[in-house]
């Protein structure tokens, strides 16, 4: 084989292997690759509790498909749960962080051994769609991994059937498990009654 084929075919196996890794781990565009995922600290609570809020309530979110803002009042978080959190070892916040470092996506960690609770996932509404969210979540189960924890669990608005399709095309399974919707007002205020479905991932 002379020179220049070896130098071809080794192309094409590196082309072949870049691809293979990227579909492994569900990234939509070389771009994504270079979006790090990593812990986030208190300094990042002010933006987080931004994006959370964005993700989820009010007119912005109705710019992407995760928005509650038609079967929830009130905010998501606020900055004082968030500073909360980060005091507590058993939590753990990762972020996605753009080239430019602004933070476009969010997920909360708890350790809830043998299992690890998935929760307060959020992606800029105008992002959504782009890989961020699979992205994330992949590294929540890098993370499980990590902590020795075997099972994601995560619990889903009962009527919310879109969002618990994206979950099941990622493996998770619905436990049969039901949960009423979280007391008081720290998480918004229900327009309707409204009950959470535990779905679960063996990592």
């Amino acid at each position: 084989m002379t020179a220049y084929l070896f130098l071809q075919v080794a192309r094409l196996h590196l082309s072949f292997y870049c691809y293979s890794i990227s579909k492994k781990l569900g990234l939509q565009s070389l771009k994504n690759k270079f979006m790090p995922i990593t812990k986030a600290t208190k300094a990042d609570v002010p933006e987080l509790n931004k994006l959370i809020n964005s993700a989820y309530r009010g007119e912005t979110s109705k710019k992407g498909w995760t928005t509650e803002a038609n079967l929830i009042d009130g905010i998501r978080v606020d900055e004082e749960a968030l500073n909360k959190y980060f005091e507590d070892p058993q939590i753990i916040i990762l972020k996605n962080v753009e080239p430019d470092g602004q933070i476009t996506g969010t997920v909360y960690l708890e350790v809830r051994r043998p299992k690890l609770y998935v929760g307060m996932f959020s992606v800029s509404p105008t992002l959504q769609n782009s890989g961020i969210g699979r992205n994330l979540l992949l590294a929540a189960e890098s993370y499980a991994h990590e902590l020795n924890c075997h099972t994601l669990t995560i619990t889903v608005i009962g009527i919310r059937h879109e969002l618990a399709s994206w979950y099941e095309r990622r493996g998770f399974k619905a436990t049969g498990e039901i949960q009423p919707f979280h007391d008081g007002s720290k998480f918004g205020i229900p327009k309707q009654r409204l009950d959470l479905i535990v779905m679960e991932k063996r990592v």
